[in-house]
């Protein structure tokens, strides 16, 4: 019994226990484990990447180099992440027609499985952000008036109080959001494409982007609502204003100027 006991308190003994153990969840995980299905999986997401590659070398590389590295024509990929190619190629900005200060939108040239195999390549060169899913960008019981709230403090700076756009400088523009999708909004808030900053979810967790694309959706697009009336364009309280003093303005004056008029007519009669 003492040479059983003092075996235990042997200094080794906990790292013997620790070892065994592992050995036996490793030979437990390797019999159940669903080899199949993870080995399947494997070989879809290399084929994946394999096929991205191969878009990549057609219609990219040119610009971003054989191997993502950038060049004179356009920047690194390196670490970029899957979602910024999501947006940029799902909204047709990319391929670029040509080098400029800012690639337009344009028609969308790829399918989305050929967008995810990009965008798989792109994310095998270096981590970064990963395509949203629908429960992430869904603004789906989001609270509009902290969106408006949000957006108003964040983006309405470029893009304007109602996401109608704007100009920036050196020939930039900040572009409408009229129609722009949901999981779009969401990875541009992501990845800062061009001129717009990033909001990673350090910065701005997924609750407030939801909120701020709900707010979008309501004020922006096809089914915007105008709460206050006739929107103006939506460009904001200086447009509004300015309305106010020509036409309202105006109007009264015009009217002051007929009774004067009119009162001093019928003075002289």
């Amino acid at each position: 019994m003492k040479k059983l006991s003092a075996r235990r308190r042997h200094p080794l003994a906990a790292v013997v226990v620790l070892l065994f153990a592992l050995a036996a969840t490793g030979g437990l995980y390797a019999v159940f484990a669903p080899a199949d299905k993870a080995q399947a999986d494997t070989t879809a997401q290399s084929l994946a990447i394999t096929e991205g590659k191969k878009l990549f070398a057609v219609g990219c590389a040119t610009c971003h180099g054989m191997s993502g590295q950038g060049s004179s024509d356009g920047p690194s990929l390196i670490g970029v992440g899957a979602a910024a190619v999501d947006f940029q190629v799902g909204t047709g900005r990319m391929p670029a027609q040509q080098p400029g200060v800012q690639i337009p939108e344009k028609k969308v040239i790829y399918s989305q499985s050929e967008i995810d195999q990009l965008a798989g390549y792109i994310a095998s060169l270096g981590a970064g952000p990963s395509i949203p899913t629908s429960s992430q960008y869904s603004p789906s019981g989001a609270d509009i008036a902290k969106g408006g709230d949000l957006f108003r403090s964040n983006c309405a700076q470029c893009h304007n109080f109602q996401g109608k756009g704007g100009a920036l400088t050196d020939g930039k523009t900040a572009p409408t959001l009229d129609g722009v999708s949901a999981k779009h909004i969401f990875e541009a808030m992501q990845t800062g494409p061009q001129s717009m900053p990033a909001f990673p979810d350090t910065t701005m967790p997924e609750k407030q982007k939801q909120d701020i694309i709900a707010y979008v959706h309501t004020v922006a697009g096809d089914n915007a609502k105008s709460p206050g009336g006739l929107s103006l364009g939506g460009l904001g309280p200086v447009s509004e204003g300015l309305f106010a003093w020509i036409f309202g303005m105006g109007a009264m004056i015009a009217l002051a100027i007929w009774v004067a008029a009119h009162t001093a007519k019928a003075k002289k009669s």
